[in-house]
């Protein structure tokens, strides 16, 4: 069976232009698993990438969303940032939250070369693979 690492680096040949690809535990910042393929990505700027990953999903700013929508409808609404696609001058970054894993979230980034669809199915592919091993 495939580790954590190994799923990343799958995933991160299956795109033309894939750069890197990275699981990350939500509720802590951690960065479980990574692949990448820019020699200047040091580990602190995968830890930044984690950081500001966990703030799009789990931030204060969420969350206060969240609560209000919580006292607006009368029920909890919590942890409802699912999927994110976001477009930088050079890069796409694929975001999805693990399948039944509310805290764990895989990331691919690719450059702007990339198919959208591609990177897509490739994470989508990714994320039923890494499941079964997330926290």
């Amino acid at each position: 069976m495939a580790n954590l690492d190994d799923i990343c680096k799958k995933v991160l040949t299956e795109v033309d232009g894939a750069t890197g690809c990275a699981v990350v535990d939500l509720s802590n910042g951690l960065m479980l698993a990574s692949a990448h393929n820019v020699p200047y990505f040091s580990q602190t700027y995968i830890d930044a990438v984690a950081a500001a990953a966990v703030e799009m999903f789990r931030g204060k700013n969420i969350t206060a969303v969240e609560k209000l929508l919580s006292a607006q409808r009368g029920v909890p609404v919590e942890k409802t940032m699912q999927e994110i696609q976001m477009t930088t001058g050079g890069t796409y970054h694929f975001m999805s939250v693990v399948p039944g894993k509310a805290d764990s979230l895989m990331v691919l980034i690719t450059t702007r070369k990339a198919n959208l669809g591609m990177g897509w199915a490739a994470l989508r592919r990714g994320l039923t693979e890494v499941a079964p091993l997330c926290p």
